[in-house]
């Protein structure tokens, strides 16, 4: 127990979250700290995790469709040369 159950994540604590998360690549890295961290407050850690969970499914989605789409015979306009 580290006294954070009995009291809330501040406002203030959670807009600077959303502004850190906001900023590519140190999202990924406070994502990381916050999910595995213990001195984080439970809910800003259950946060983190939930959030790197939805972050890497979207991640392998979308890596996936880079890959099949090609293959399946779709390519797209822009990556065609210009004629």
């Amino acid at each position: 127990m580290n006294g954070y159950e009995d009291r809330p994540v501040s406002i203030g604590n959670w807009i600077l979250t959303f502004i850190l998360l906001a900023i590519p690549v140190v999202n990924l890295i406070m994502l990381i700290i916050w999910a595995v961290s213990s001195s984080t407050h439970p809910s800003k850690r259950t946060y983190a995790q939930a959030t790197f969970v939805l972050f890497a499914i979207v991640f392998c989605l979308a890596l996936a469709l880079a890959l099949l789409l090609p293959l399946l015979g779709y390519h797209h306009p822009a990556a065609s040369p210009a004629v």
